[in-house]
């Protein structure tokens, strides 16, 4: 309903557009063939030139066909091309872009357990057909998005804050959010709708700008095509004008709504409303502290908190709903952790009588009780161990090369240095940079085996490859070979003397 309203409003607007600039009354094409019929002298038996006499000016009321020209079709077509194309970069290249812009990188089940096993446990509550690519963003403000085409082929990103702040089960809530708009398709959706807003407000703005720069042409190609054209301008006008502004709107309304959606999903998928309401009051405590200059515009409203809104932030133009409303349905959910519990608590808080799930959610299932917290470490040593988990990700996803030192210290490798050794900065230990050896010289006739590595313990190690690469090893490593990310070369792993 959406996207067709999108659409009709993207096709008025290049319509009104093209015939604007391209007049072309349809009564040009009978004068044309009556034209061709009147070669012959002496034939008008049917007083065919009296008909067709185009005046200079004239009335578009009396016949509201005169608004209907080519040039307006040639506009719509056009308008329908350009959201054709963004549609299409944004469909199997969208994911990917902004991925980029956050500055995500992709994870692996070593890299982050934690991080991995959640996101992993979420799809199977979720039953979604493929587990999402894990992906860790570098920044250390927690907040997390969703991207991709289909639940096939989509992608969750975590900020390194996130890891950082957050406990087990106030990062289960924020992973099954974003679960959430992956199994309800938000991702898909959303993606078709921004692109709808994007294209109706870049059409506008070439509209209004090329009035701005081409004034003089156009007062005097629109004498000559009469008050029709003239109609078509003032609407073109006041279309470009009000259509971008109406096409945000709906965004901003249908983007509220999911939210809302995706919260009651995570309720459902973890069982314990109370972990995502907790993730939500530190994101927007963060919030209010972090720096913003650096986020993009196209891509905040993603994010399940939005770092440019503000928390208490109501009305037409917030892409997300209030924060405090947010936590407070969790916390009314009295107990229950199902889709009827959130409706029930989401019209209570809202005083509302139109709730915010569909019938389809809530013919599901009734009353599903929610499940108890699960025990965490102490405080103080488990905030240390995920502060360290987080920058030990990060570093590993930048591709530092670390390299363990006696005295506790742990030196860090920039891709970029390229050294043979290096000494410690806290004792002065000279340490050999750790690289996979060459492949031994093949016989005549026979490829050459692949470079090898050999571990010197059980814990996390790295190396670097020919091609200048980091490679990590984690404690679990236990395959033979591991391929290079950037060249794709096989290197040989030999396990340490020490491994048991």
């Amino acid at each position: 309903m959406l996207l067709g309203v999108m659409g009709l409003l993207l096709l008025t607007l290049g319509y009104a557009i093209g015939g604007a600039i391209f007049y072309s009354p349809p009564s040009l094409v009978g004068v044309a063939r009556g034209l061709t019929s009147l070669q012959e002298p002496n034939t008008d038996p049917d007083g065919v030139m009296e008909k067709l006499k185009v005046p200079d000016r004239f009335s578009w009321m009396k016949d509201p066909a005169l608004l209907l020209n080519r040039g307006g079709m040639y506009g719509a077509l056009l308008a329908a091309i350009v959201w054709g194309l963004m549609t299409s970069c944004a469909l199997f290249a969208g994911d990917a872009i902004l991925l980029r812009s956050a500055t995500a990188h992709e994870i692996s089940k070593q890299d982050a357990p934690r991080l991995w096993n959640t996101v992993e446990e979420m799809t199977i509550a979720a039953g979604l057909p493929a587990m999402p690519r894990v992906y860790i963003i570098d920044d250390d403000r927690p907040n997390a998005f969703a991207v991709g085409r289909n639940p096939k082929r989509a992608a969750v990103a975590v900020s390194a804050g996130m890891l950082k702040r957050l406990t087990r089960d106030e990062l289960q809530g924020v992973v099954a959010h974003e679960i959430g708009h992956i199994h309800n398709q938000d991702v898909r959706f959303m993606t078709l709708a921004s692109i709808m807003v994007g294209s109706i407000v870049l059409i506008s703005d070439v509209f209004l700008r090329s009035l701005w720069y081409g004034a003089g042409r156009r007062r005097s190609s629109s004498s000559k095509g009469g008050q029709a054209q003239v109609i078509l301008l003032v609407f073109a006008i006041v279309l470009a004008i009000i259509a971008p502004i109406a096409a945000r709107l709906l965004f901003f309304a249908c983007s509220r709504r999911r939210e809302y959606l995706a919260d009651a999903c995570s309720a459902r998928f973890t069982r314990f409303p109370d972990g995502l309401a907790s993730a939500l009051e530190k994101i927007g405590a963060a919030a209010l502290l972090g720096d913003t200059k650096h986020v993009s515009k196209s891509l905040a409203p993603l994010y399940i908190v939005n770092p440019l809104q503000s928390a208490s932030a109501t009305g037409l133009f917030s892409t997300h709903p209030p924060l405090e409303k947010r936590i407070t349905i969790l916390r009314a959910m009295a107990g229950g952790a199902g889709y009827v519990d959130y409706e029930a608590a989401y019209r209570k808080v809202l005083d509302e009588q139109q709730g915010c799930l569909d019938e389809a959610f809530l013919s599901k299932e009734t009353h599903v009780g929610a499940r108890k917290a699960n025990p965490e470490p102490k405080p103080k040593e488990d905030a240390v161990e995920r502060a360290r988990e987080a920058l030990d990700v990060i570093n590993r996803a930048a591709g530092l090369l670390m390299i363990p030192c006696a005295c506790g210290m742990r030196i860090k490798i920039p891709p970029e240095l390229t050294l043979d050794a290096i000494k410690c900065p806290r004792c002065g230990r000279s340490h050999d940079v750790p690289k996979a050896a060459p492949a031994a010289d093949a016989p005549r006739g026979k490829a050459p085996g692949p470079p090898t590595y050999h571990r010197n313990g059980t814990g996390w190690e790295s190396f670097r490859c020919a091609c200048g690469q980091a490679i990590q090893l984690s404690p679990t490593f236990s395959a033979k070979h591991i391929s290079c990310r950037k060249c794709g070369r096989h290197v040989k792993v030999i396990p340490s003397q020490h491994a048991k």
